[in-house]
């Protein structure tokens, strides 16, 4: 997708104005048509000596009452092409957003890597008091990433998703499905609907069947 161009906004601005005037435009035309016709539905005949006139009123309200129906039809369409193109225009200046800082999350990704291996390797008492510290850092820098999009992908205990996890290691497991992840070595990150960084993980596949000791055939696959 093209990156939004500089005044594009300006442009959005404009095109929001032109529909909500079409709109205001109809409904005044519609307005128009139904006091022409005066709330009566088509097919009634007014009070008139000559029936010619009496049938040539009720066309004229058969015909502004169709008239009506197209324009009410019209309105209808322009409004939702209106809703669709105010969703649309709100999700492309999200995704030009996420692509803008996507490079700057992405560099921050080893950051919060070397924070989680100094929290899991340091348990000495001695420093327990730098460790809330550097915690209480740790938890502040990731808070701030998630207000802007940025997810943990969560692997452990689902099943292998090559979008979403890369498989370093597989291990035979009788208790899992073949490719359950059953650990994480590295968190993954996404930022919106855009995969940064896939999990490292460790996947399980089902051990082989275990050979038979005896051979019922006598090489020649005749039963003996």
């Amino acid at each position: 997708m093209s990156q939004v161009p500089k005044g594009d906004d300006e442009r959005i601005d404009i095109n929001l104005d032109d529909q909500a005037e079409a709109g205001a435009s109809l409904e005044s035309m519609l307005e128009e048509a139904a006091a022409v016709v005066g709330g009566k539905p088509p097919g009634e005949a007014p009070a008139a000596e000559d029936p010619a006139e009496a049938r040539a009123a009720v066309g004229q309200r058969a015909q502004l009452q169709s008239q009506i129906d197209d324009l009410t039809a019209t309105l209808k369409r322009r409004q939702a092409d209106f809703e669709n193109y105010k969703k649309r225009i709100d999700r492309e200046r999200k995704e030009d957003a996420a692509r803008a800082v996507a490079p700057l999350v992405e560099s921050v990704l080893p950051v919060l890597d070397a924070f989680e291996r100094a929290l899991s390797v340091h348990g000495d008492a001695a420093i327990e008091d730098y460790r809330k510290g550097f915690e209480m850092i740790y938890r502040q820098l990731l808070d701030s990433l998630s207000k802007i999009g940025l997810e943990r992908i969560v692997a452990e205990g689902k099943p292998f998703d090559p979008k979403l996890h890369q498989a370093i290691e597989k291990t035979e497991s009788a208790e899992h499905e073949d490719d359950t992840v059953l650990a994480e070595f590295q968190h993954g990150y996404r930022l919106r609907d855009r995969v940064l960084r896939p999990t490292f993980v460790r996947v399980s596949v089902r051990p082989a069947a275990p050979p038979s000791d005896a051979d019922p055939t006598d090489g020649s696959g005749k039963v003996n």
